[in-house]
């Protein structure tokens, strides 16, 4: 355990034994996913605000003074770590980078499906493209292109829907804009679906009929 005396006097314990000054703070800011004021990491830390502040002036300077790839600094009441803006470029190539990765052919004929018959389930997809979609819509869904929409009153299976970022990365307003490719997809009400007929072989097999036949293996990301 460890005493400190805060602003107005009195004699505080700590639970835990008091750290270095500059490196705890830079601890807790390296995790902080907001501005922190100097009230916050003064608490956080076990020294007096008055001290914390300092200490954080302090490092903001030294790290300006060092030339970093970041700075320290106190926006709107709080302090947090930014990025130097002669670096910005830098970082948004990195970040960007992973986002503009192509998709696969199979990802692209997905996304397609869900683009000209949203909200639709998962099975449905399947039924479309005759295969197992599971993993190409998790990379979609990663990928912030489609997003879950609700349930199908129905068969309470998932449906699915593309997302504004579609949208955006494609270069349109609406869906509306989409070019006239919905034709060329078979309609609903001629594709198997793959739900209703799971529920049939389950209903064949309580009467002694062959069970199901095994899935198809998922479809490469």
């Amino acid at each position: 355990m460890t005493g400190m005396i805060t602003e107005d006097g009195t004699v505080e314990t700590l639970e835990v034994p008091l750290a270095e000054l500059r490196p705890a703070l830079e601890a807790v800011l390296m995790v902080a996913d907001q501005p922190l004021d100097h009230v916050t990491l003064a608490s956080a830390v076990g020294y007096p605000a008055a001290e914390v502040a300092a200490a954080l002036q302090g490092l903001a300077e030294e790290y300006a003074a060092q030339g970093r790839g970041f700075d320290l600094r106190n926006v709107a009441g709080g302090w947090r770590f930014y990025t130097r803006e002669e670096y910005a470029g830098v970082v948004e190539r990195f970040v960007l980078d992973g986002q503009q990765a192509r998709l696969t052919q199979a990802a692209l004929e997905t996304l397609a499906v869900v683009a000209y018959k949203q909200p639709v389930s998962r099975a449905r997809v399947s039924a479309i493209r005759g295969v197992n979609v599971d993993g190409v819509m998790r990379t979609l869904l990663s990928r912030g292109l489609v997003e879950e929409a609700g349930q199908d009153a129905e068969t309470t299976a998932t449906l699915y829907r593309t997302t504004g970022y579609f949208l955006e990365r494609i270069g349109v307003t609406s869906l509306d804009e989409l070019p006239a490719l919905a034709p060329f997809l078979p309609e609903m009400a001629d594709v198997e679906d793959p739900d209703e007929r799971a529920e049939e072989r389950l209903a064949d097999s309580a009467h002694g009929a062959t069970g199901p036949a095994q899935d198809e293996p998922p479809e490469p990301e």
